[in-house]
């Protein structure tokens, strides 16, 4: 097992909008490009947020129920055979403040090892260099808890995560599990990840749905909370101002 990743403390966290805003911007997604390279790409000046996840964990599923449109991320009957990263922008009005980034499902066995390896090496290069990069989701089956793969996924975004990069554990599927059995996957799931965000997730159910979305909408507005954040700076500094030094 890896050591746990460390997440950075959420300080200055912008509040969160109701449910009912956040999953409203969340509908307006729609698709902006694909690409099979990551030169391929397009350059993005505003937050991205990538979902990864083992092949059959219900990344596209969960992609499908957030922005509530039924075929927005390709679900295949066949895992593994989508091989292209996906963005969606979002935005309302022709405007857009983020772009969700699916990335193909990673160990499926039944891709051949060449497609395995290059697919790999282009998420890999992806997580760790694209600078539009904002937050990861990472899609676990919680009855399988995270597996070799999840935690190599977890090492190489580490140094990332550390420096501020948001990150995500959704664990789908959640009506499968009782309730005290979600309570042990999400204890279990908050150990590997150093105590980092975790949350149950169930696209048939709808549970956890919305905070998810509301999470989200956090990380695409930082700028929300650099706003209150540097009025309490300045006010802190004028009465800082207005005081006398202390004496010995």
């Amino acid at each position: 097992m890896t050591p746990p990743l460390s997440v950075p403390a959420a300080d200055g966290a912008p509040t969160a909008p109701d449910a009912r805003t956040a999953m409203g911007w969340m509908h307006t997604a729609r698709f902006l490009t694909t690409a099979a390279q990551l030169h391929q790409l397009p350059v993005i000046d505003v937050p991205e947020i990538a979902f990864v996840g083992r092949s059959n964990a219900g990344k596209s599923s969960c992609i499908n129920t957030l922005t509530q449109q039924k075929q927005l991320a390709f679900a295949s009957k066949k895992p593994g055979r989508t091989q292209h990263i996906n963005l969606f922008s979002l935005g309302r009005q022709g405007i857009t403040d983020a772009v969700l980034a699916d990335l193909p499902g990673y160990g499926y066995a039944a891709v051949s090892r060449s497609d395995k390896m290059r697919w790999q090496q282009v998420m890999v290069n992806y997580l760790v260099s694209r600078e539009s990069l904002t937050g990861i989701v990472l899609l676990c089956d919680p009855r399988l808890g995270l597996t070799e793969l999840d935690e190599a996924l977890l090492e190489v975004v580490r140094p990332r995560v550390e420096e501020g990069l948001k990150f995500l554990v959704l664990l789908t599927k959640a009506d499968k599990l009782t309730r005290a059995e979600q309570a042990k996957a999400l204890s279990i799931a908050r150990l590997q990840t150093g105590g980092g965000e975790v949350r149950m997730f169930s696209a048939l159910k709808k549970q956890g749905v919305d905070e998810a979305a509301q999470l989200l909408w956090q990380w695409a507005h930082p700028a929300v909370a650099a706003q209150p954040e540097a009025l309490a700076t300045d006010a802190a500094s004028e009465a800082a101002e207005a005081e006398p030094p202390a004496l010995d």
